[in-house]
């Protein structure tokens, strides 16, 4: 079986970390066609890592359906895809959830903690954090493994990592054909901001954060108690215009416990906008922290929440201050739905009137690159009584129309320009 090197800009013919050549087969054809990767689990136990992880980073960067927990060890994407175009890609799943930040070699353990992903050096110690916001990220932090179990691949990833883990590699230095903004964080671990991000909000929410973590069995001193009976009291003392009941939906393997928290980050939220005079004084750093204080802050429930709450009868002018925070915390289409049906909640349930906004709404989200035209799409087609009445439902999509339509009408054009080009 032809290897390559892990980190193929190492031309060294001696470099001792080696994995096979991804290999695929095309199958089936028109809206039926497929590619199997046959040797995923090899490349995967060279890189110590669960084949479900890099087949999902495969979905995600070709926008393709893919299966993560196949029986038969064929591991298949949508579509077809050539072997070259899956090599190229992985290099980027290598460089972003393998190779050490520090000294770039692929000896890392993977732990998570806190939300947080962690890649642990063995060749030079060194403890860096992957990008919270890759969408991987967030299957990652959903998916691990269960305490005291590991799949066999990952056991047998371990086995080899560790019998290949010996002298130190001399190549420590360049970076990876697939490297990204993220992946050059300094040694202390720290996150890189991407291009085009929110810079000073992020520099805010990862100081916050630093602060929290460095607090060691001490608790974040808030200024409000925000335990469940404490909530539950404070919630009866509110004006009118402020009890909303939240709804964050029951489509998520969490027990029913967990809907306190979130009942917390709203009412906190809430509460927080009344002693500030306005939920638009409430900062976004403010909001992020609490979220990471619950240990909410990837859970697309958490969407449902913030549409809620963090806006109010000005939420057209409102979206787009948010949209850094937001951006941050939406890192799936579970996410988008979820922020979606808060939405129709919001609008349909505690602010009416808005209803006939709905399509500015929607365009507003669209053109902050918050919602996909896919997930959009979808939403609109069919009524649903998960967030509010069904009558409701039908209102806020029958208002939804006109931006629904304006958004087949931009894909038409866009077709036809095509043609006249060609």
């Amino acid at each position: 079986m032809a290897t390559v090197n892990i980190r193929r800009d190492v031309t060294d013919p001696f470099y001792r970390y080696k994995m096979e050549r991804i290999q695929s087969k095309i199958e089936g054809k028109g809206n039926g066609i497929k590619t199997v990767i046959v040797n995923l689990t090899s490349v995967a136990q060279s890189l110590a890592r669960p084949p479900s992880y890099v087949i999902k980073y495969f979905g995600f960067e070709l926008g393709a359906q893919t299966n993560t927990n196949p029986t038969d060890d064929r591991w298949i994407i949508n579509g077809a895809h050539e072997a070259s175009k899956l090599q190229d890609y992985l290099d980027g799943f290598i460089s972003k959830f393998v190779l050490c930040k520090k000294c770039k070699n692929p000896e890392t353990d993977v732990h998570i903690k806190d939300g947080r992903i962690m890649l642990d050096c063995k060749a030079c110690g060194q403890r860096s954090e992957v990008d919270i916001r890759l969408k991987l990220s967030g299957f990652i932090i959903k998916n691990q493994p269960k305490k005291g179990k590991k799949d066999k691949s990952t056991k047998k990833a371990e086995r080899k990592a560790r019998k290949e883990a010996g002298a130190e590699d001399d190549s420590r230095n360049g970076g990876s054909p697939g490297d990204s903004n993220s992946d050059h964080a300094d040694e202390n671990g720290d996150v890189e901001l991407e291009a085009g991000s929110d810079d000073e909000l992020t520099r805010r929410i990862t100081a916050g954060a630093q602060e929290i973590n460095n607090k060691e069995d001490k608790e974040v001193e808030w200024s409000v108690d925000t335990s469940e009976e404490a909530v539950k009291a404070r919630a009866k003392d509110l004006p009118d215009d402020l009890k909303r009941a939240l709804v964050v939906g029951d489509d998520d393997e969490e027990g029913e416990g967990e809907a306190s928290v979130y009942d917390q980050l709203g009412s906190w939220i809430l509460e927080t906008a009344k002693e500030k005079g306005g939920v638009s004084k409430l900062e976004d750093v403010e909001i992020y922290l609490k979220a990471k204080e619950l240990s909410i802050e990837a859970k697309h429930k958490t969407l449902t929440v913030l549409a809620q709450t963090i806006f109010d009868d000005n939420i057209v002018k409102q979206i787009e201050p948010r949209t850094a925070m937001l951006k941050k915390m939406i890192t799936s289409e579970r996410h988008e739905k979820a922020f979606l049906g808060g939405t129709e909640r919001f609008v349909g349930k505690e602010k009416p009137g808005l209803i006939p906004q709905v399509s500015a709404i929607l365009m507003k989200y669209y053109d902050n690159d918050l919602i996909s035209e896919e997930v959009i799409k979808a939403w609109g087609t069919k009524a649903s009584k998960k967030y509010v009445d069904l009558s409701t439902s039908k209102k806020v999509r029958k208002s939804a129309e006109k931006f629904i339509e304006w958004l087949e009408n931009a894909e038409s054009d866009d077709g036809e320009e095509e043609s006249d080009d060609e």
